[in-house]
């Protein structure tokens, strides 16, 4: 099925929201928190005129238990929150994992720990990429820095929740869903692939289906989590996405996401007009990590750079994917705050002066 639209200006929020319904996704459960409030508004709105289903749940906890009753059905199903709120869904986000069940989760994060603040950051970086609940498992986590992409990787994150049987989560900052660009949502949806896992009802043709993540046999459950951690494997060899901005030949290598990738590519422009050779390497899934090419810029690189809207996260990723070849340094702002590209500039300046960079 092809939808074909014109480009139309939309919040970040919207994006996700209209491109969801696009997607196929006929059922948001949430529950309204800054900065993302406005998915849940525009689904309250849209869904009842398409025969969808909006539910404000009484709390996070009842809304992504909502999402695994759904979801076991094998329909599209996503839940939006902020921050304190996905931290509610751990639980849920680790009953689904353990019952191999697709959903699509967004975290439009703001300042923490606690209640923190509503303006943007990045400091959910680990919750999200490190599981976001106990036990092992992962999601894949998707981090656009454009409103175009905010729409384009929901329709992404709810194919891939549903190739692999995970979680997909998007994984924005404050800035992107709050941010208004011209947005085109033109997609060709793939249909539907068969699910025969799902609970619809035998009718009496074929042997009931189980949606549980318990397992009290050690042996059955390790065997369970080999199988899921090799599907994760071809995720990891298969999905794994990023951008290269400037990096031919670099000798100075930014790390940076959402909106933090923006800035930094201002600040490049402008190193590179003093004469330094910088550039970037945007990861766009976050899970998995773009390894291979942080891995081949450590080879010819002097030195990265990872900036970041938290106290510094990724940070350790990037030092892990170059395998300690270069040093690694932060750039960073936290609380709300955004890094500018006058600071981004100077941290770049700074780099090239200690490791000879020209």
């Amino acid at each position: 099925m092809s939808i074909v639209a014109d480009k139309v200006l939309m919040k970040g929020n919207e994006a996700i929201a209209e491109a969801a319904i696009i997607a196929g996704c006929r059922h948001y459960f949430g529950y309204p928190i800054t900065p993302q409030t406005e998915i849940a508004a525009y689904m309250a709105k849209r869904m009842p005129k398409i025969g969808g289903c909006f539910l404000q749940a009484e709390s996070e906890i009842a809304a992504i238990n909502m999402v695994y009753g759904v979801a076991s059905t094998g329909l599209r199903v996503m839940t939006s929150s902020s921050s304190p709120g996905v931290s509610l869904k751990g639980e849920g986000l680790s009953y689904l994992a353990g019952s191999d069940l697709p959903s699509l989760i967004v975290n439009v994060q703001r300042g923490g720990p606690g209640l923190g603040g509503i303006q943007p950051s990045q400091s959910d970086y680990f919750q999200a990429t490190k599981s976001g609940g106990h036990g092992d498992f992962r999601m894949i986590v998707l981090a656009p820095s454009s409103v175009q992409e905010m729409a384009d990787l929901t329709v992404k994150g709810f194919e891939l929740a549903d190739k692999y049987r995970m979680t997909s989560m998007i994984l924005a900052d404050g800035t992107m869903g709050q941010m208004m660009e011209p947005v085109s949502l033109e997609y060709d949806i793939k249909p539907a692939i068969a699910k025969p896992w799902a609970t619809t009802g035998t009718k009496m043709a074929r042997p009931h289906n189980i949606v549980n993540s318990l397992s009290l046999v050690p042996d059955e459950l390790e065997e369970l989590n080999f199988a899921r951690f090799e599907r994760y494997r071809q995720v990891e060899e298969n999905e794994t996405m990023w951008e290269e901005y400037m990096m031919e030949d670099a000798e100075i290598c930014i790390a940076a996401f959402g909106i933090a990738a923006r800035v930094s590519k201002n600040a490049i422009v402008e190193a590179r007009k003093q004469g330094i050779k910088v550039g970037l390497i945007r990861p766009i899934t976050l899970w998995p990590f773009p390894n291979k090419p942080f891995k081949a810029a450590a080879d010819k690189c002097k030195a990265f750079i990872s900036v970041e809207l938290s106290m510094g996260q990724m940070i350790e990723d990037v030092k892990l994917a170059t395998e300690c070849k270069a040093p690694v340094t932060l750039c960073n702002r936290a609380g709300g705050m955004i890094p500018s590209p006058e600071q981004v500039l100077e941290s770049i300046i700074e780099t090239a002066k200690k490791v000879g960079a020209k």
